[in-house]
């Protein structure tokens, strides 16, 4: 069992260390394509579930943020809804109203879709019909782009999952006389067998890269130490050991490896089979027995959101399609868009904790990925977020604590676009500070939370403070009412950043 004692003395090592992202000029804003021409994109999956009350002036606003952002398309996860087919009609409209360009294409949550007979494909290849010719369906070699979230289970009345795919949907003539589907789902199936999805698939969404799914509080310990050293030893070694320890799960590429690997064996009728990585920024789900019985988290420390980033930055040849996982998931605290529209009964944990600092820091990533070179940054930034209460802080909520709540650490996260080096102090509390350094670039820091502190910043360069930032309505909270262990999240930029304001 994992020694949470330990996790602390870690967390204690961790909190010491600053890290710069490496940091490229930015020569052009042109895409790097494929060998076969095919550009790299950027897309966010958007929840149509959570737009019931929305207008098409809300649709319009999500695009033009995500837009700015530098995402390029929304993945609309559609599920069984009479009402969703009519928010789909809006969010198309609006993109064309938008005139950027921005484009659309279904995700079918097969989660909830039926997938038991052909009339429950043709719901899917309807969507496939009406928008094949929509200037703002993202298409992907010729072909209409579509997914999915689930779905290797599904017949459609057929033999075998291949089968039902390939005859009810990749390959029906309603399909085919459409302009065709470039189909690349989220299946939750094992990556060797990808090779028997040829002809049904022409690629794979790899849904759970975005975090590290496989840490749990039971198996930390060997996921952190796999040369079997107890973790006392670990961190006794220092810094570099405890570094290298993170750096196999914090936003890890393994599985992208896997899945890269295994899409070799699947013929795609449509060009290479196409990869999809997913990058994001939190996860956690509260619901009870009485709801959705979903109460967990995936660890996202470190830094996660940036961290997973800059790795896929790295190895960006493996990857055609970056999604951000999600747009407007509140239920599962991995939105990065503003909180409006519907909740699924997610506002005790959601409410309050807006996530928009990380759609802020997005164009710089997404623009590294999509062109090779990540731009200069030219405005000082300063982005801090936080979860509001201790780890191991107990509340009188019948849910309960959430599965591997143990592995979260009492930290402050931050980072810093700098423009140039300088200096930034972050503060816990009118008595707990720490200075950090800073180089020009993209630069990681993190610090202890104080129980019943808050957070701060600022940055300091030639005497002059040119960023400081304590946002307002943010404690952390060492007797909460109710568990929550989502990120409260804030930024600020020089052109933007206002003295301190009392919490």
């Amino acid at each position: 069992m994992y020694s949470f004692t330990l996790v602390f003395l870690f967390g204690l090592v961790v909190s010491s260390l600053v890290q710069a992202l490496p940091h490229s000029p930015f020569h052009h804003r042109r895409r790097l394509m494929k060998k076969d021409g095919t550009p790299k994109y950027v897309v966010a999956h958007h929840m149509v579930g959570n737009t019931y009350p929305y207008t098409q002036d809300d649709w319009q606003s999500d695009i033009t943020q995500a837009h700015a952002a530098g995402i390029d398309a929304f993945a609309l996860n559609i599920g069984s809804d009479s009402w969703q087919p009519t928010q789909v009609a809006s969010a198309y409209a609006a993109a064309q109203q938008s005139g950027t360009g921005f484009l659309l294409f279904i995700s079918f949550d097969m989660s909830v879709l039926p997938c038991d007979s052909s009339d429950a494909a043709g719901t899917l290849r309807n969507y496939i019909s009406q928008y094949a010719n929509h200037p703002n369906q993202f298409k992907y070699n010729g072909r209409t782009f579509a997914s999915t979230f689930a779905g290797d289970t599904c017949q459609f009345g057929q033999d075998s999952v291949v089968d039902g795919w390939t005859a009810q949907f990749t390959q029906h003539p309603d399909v085919v006389n459409a302009g065709g589907v470039h189909f690349v789902p989220a299946f939750f199936s094992d990556p060797s067998g990808f090779g028997g999805l040829s002809g049904a698939v022409h690629g794979i969404f790899n849904w759970n890269s975005g975090w590290p799914i496989s840490l749990t509080a039971q198996s930390a310990q060997s996921d952190l130490n796999p040369l079997g050293d107890s973790l006392t030893s670990l961190v006794s070694q220092g810094v570099a050991s405890v570094i290298n320890a993170l750096a196999q799960f914090v936003g890890a590429t393994d599985t992208d490896t896997q899945y890269f690997n295994a899409l070799k064996s699947l013929s795609s009728d449509n060009g290479s089979p196409t990869y999809i990585g997913a990058v994001s920024p939190w996860f956690f789900t509260h619901y009870g027995p009485d709801t959705y019985n979903k109460n967990w988290i995936y660890y996202a420390g470190s830094q996660l959101y940036p961290t997973r980033w800059d790795n896929i930055f790295q190895s960006r040849d493996m990857y055609d399609i970056i999604e951000i996982c999600t747009w407007n998931d509140f239920g599962e605290s991995h939105y990065i868009g503003p909180i409006h529209g519907a909740q699924p009964n997610s506002q005790a944990w959601v409410n309050g904790f807006d996530h928009t600092a990380w759609l802020d820091m997005t164009s710089y990533f997404a623009t590294g990925f999509k062109t090779g070179a990540y731009p200069a940054v030219t405005e000082d930034k300063l982005y801090m977020w936080a979860r509001p209460h201790p780890s191991s802080a107990n509340a009188p909520d019948p849910v309960g604590k959430p599965d591997n709540y143990q592995l979260d650490q009492d930290v402050l996260w931050a980072v810093v676009f700098a423009t140039a080096p300088g200096s930034v102090t972050l503060y816990t509390s009118d008595s707990s500070s720490q200075t950090f350094q800073v180089q020009a670039g993209v630069n990681k820091l993190q610090m202890d939370l104080t129980p019943g502190g808050y957070m701060r910043g600022v940055l300091q360069r030639g005497g002059q403070t040119v960023i400081d930032l304590r946002p307002q309505g943010y404690t952390f909270d060492p007797n909460p009412q109710t568990y929550n262990y989502n990120a409260f999240t804030a930024f600020a930029s020089s052109s933007s950043s206002s003295a301190p304001t009392a919490n």
